[in-house]
């Protein structure tokens, strides 16, 4: 396998590194901002080579190959070391996100657990954070812990290694939208093959330029902001999601400043844009470089992509740089992708028609939902839309469960053989036993264009109806401006033997700080009881308001509807305002 980029054979990622240390070494890989401003820290192939070789060597000396070894990192240069040196050791990187303080350690016990892992590997302020409450975690305690940032950066072994490309890379933990995370085992063949598809799709060469704010642990923010910049040899910039989240703006500016040509994150990220980045800061700003904003993670929101388009095309962005793209760690990442800067492709379907899993047209702006082609199947790779009950692929045009196979698929769940089965062994009724990834992911395929309307899990059947619970939560955030947008989960639950609809919507926090006045929470209720009625012709069965934040949502920003279910059966909602009904 060969990148474009290079006239060098790599069938790793190790092989890669190993090029670029010694033939690109001058060459700036990775900055890093560290106040998401001005402040940077940088790092070159040459630099990188030889931080991993020091971490490379202690790892050889604490564990066998393919032994698991934790990765806790805050956003910054020392989790790419790291990781690299994982690689170079022959060991499986398992990334994790650093618990916030004052909150349960649980989920990282929990992939302790199932990963089996003896080593830790983190910086000095977080190993001391996490020491002071290691008794707390007999899981965690129990590791081979090493700050990473404390060794000395010298030459002590040679950048020798490469491991066979079937061998498995890293666990990558599934965010957990849907169910509890379980570790995609990604190999490096999985690895260089899905980095070619979107070195290829996105049109990537050493003279483009990345800003990514996503985090590291997450596929997109690993696969994407990280490893194909390597693959390729193009620089990124890298910054903290707070630093984001915090200001928005800082995002854009990064990307005006290092003139980025490809960067981009959720739905959520752009809206936020809209939202929260005021007409002065427009006025500095210069996106003209800007040709590809690839848009993924979450189902796309035209409206969304529009006002963001409005709003900044008059500092140079152009709508037609949008990419639309489909992927999930159990394929390594990217699925589909469009032709780059050919615009949107998008449909007004019909939401009855959705609700029997057909895709109907209508031009009734009463009866339609707008749904945004997420590009073609890429290159070796094959994606079908099956019934998941007949397990006989669709019709165009008709609904059904999105199904892949090819050698960007991962290997399975690590140390789960029951969930691998079921999820990476479907196979279609014909009886050929060719096995597929069963994403979950609902949609259809309308000349040759992929359209994703839903998860399988999460769609809500009243009546024998089904409805996509985004619609729902879209009605219910446009009710009123004290509802905070991306907050709001719409899910059924069983009473008396009956499915019947509830919604918790998040309060916006600067409304949360003002006294609230008898009749508030009636009014807000009756409001998104009435949007419904009208929009979906459904009754509510229950509403309920959560604190600012108190919302659970994926390391990526998706809304945890399963875990909102769970918490509203036991009772054990974060309320902003107590039970009315």
């Amino acid at each position: 396998m060969i990148s474009t980029a290079q006239q060098t054979p790599v069938k790793t990622l190790v092989d890669c590194l190993h090029y670029r240390s010694a033939a690109q070494s001058q060459r700036t890989a990775y900055t890093f901002l560290l106040d998401g401003e001005t402040a940077t820290e940088e790092l070159t192939y040459g630099e990188l080579g030889r931080k991993v070789r020091t971490i490379a060597t202690y790892l050889r000396n604490v564990c066998a190959p393919g032994e698991r070894v934790l990765l806790i990192y805050p956003p910054g240069l020392g989790f790419i070391s790291a990781f690299f040196g994982c690689l170079e050791a022959g060991v499986i990187a398992v990334p994790a996100y650093p618990p916030r303080p004052n909150r349960s350690l649980e989920r990282l016990q929990r992939i302790v657990t199932d990963a089996d892992a003896t080593v830790a590997l983190t910086v000095d302020p977080v190993l001391s954070t996490l020491q002071r409450r290691l008794d707390q975690a007999p899981e965690l305690k129990s590791l081979h812990w090493l700050a990473t940032d404390s060794l000395p950066d010298t030459l002590t072994a040679p950048l020798d290694f490469s491991p066979a490309p079937d061998q498995i890379a890293l666990l990558q933990y599934t965010s957990g939208s849907t169910a509890s995370p379980k570790g995609v085992m990604i190999t490096h063949a999985n690895l260089c093959h899905n980095l070619q598809l979107i070195e290829q799709a996105f049109q990537h060469s050493p003279e483009s330029r990345g800003v990514i704010w996503l985090p590291p642990y997450h596929d997109m923010g690993l696969v994407g902001g990280i490893l194909q910049p390597l693959f390729v040899g193009f620089p990124v910039v890298l910054m903290s999601p707070l630093m984001f989240l915090q200001r928005p703006v800082r995002w854009l500016q990064a990307i005006s400043r290092f003139r980025a040509t490809t960067s981009g994150g959720p739905n959520f990220a752009y809206d936020l844009c809209v939202r929260k980045i005021n007409p002065a800061d427009i006025e500095e700003l210069d996106l003209h470089c800007w040709d590809l904003a690839f848009n993924g993670a979450e189902p796309i929101n035209f409206q969304a992509v529009q006002k963001f388009s409005q709003r900044f095309s008059p500092c140079g962005f152009r709508q037609d740089a949008f990419y639309p793209c489909y992927g999930m760690a159990e394929a390594t990442l990217i699925v589909s992708g469009r032709r780059k800067n050919t615009g949107l492709i998008a449909k007004s379907l019909d939401k009855e028609a959705l609700r029997r899993d057909r895709a109907l047209p209508t031009s009734d702006p009463e009866r339609a939902r707008m749904v945004v082609g997420c590009g073609q199947g890429l290159t070796g790779q094959t994606l079908l839309i099956v019934n998941p009950e007949s397990r006989r692929p669709c019709q165009d045009g008709e609904i059904g469960e999105i199904w892949l196979s090819g050698a960007s698929i991962a290997r399975g769940y690590w140390s789960n053989p029951s969930e691998t089965a079921k999820t990476f062994g479907g196979e279609l009724a014909d009886g050929t036993g060719e096995k597929f990834l069963r994403t979950g992911d609902l949609g259809f395929i309308h000349q040759a264009e992929v359209f994703i309307t839903g998860r399988l899990k999460d769609v809500i059947i009243i009546n024998g109806a089904n409805y996509y619970p985004q619609d729902i939560e879209r009605t219910v955030e446009q009710c009123h401006p004290r509802l905070r947008p991306h907050a709001c989960a719409a899910f059924s639950t069983d009473i008396s033997g009956e499915e019947r609809l509830v919604v918790v919507a998040e309060i916006e926090r600067h409304y949360s700080d003002d006294a609230a006045q008898p009749g508030d929470q009636a009014t807000l209720e009756k409001k998104i009881r009435r949007a419904i009625t009208k929009n979906h012709d459904l009754q509510v069965f229950a509403v309920r308001f959560l604190k600012p934040s108190a919302m659970p949502k994926t390391s990526s920003g998706k809304i945890q509807r399963h875990i909102c279910r769970d918490a509203f059966r036991e009772g054990s909602l974060q309320l902003f305002w107590p039970v009315s009904d």
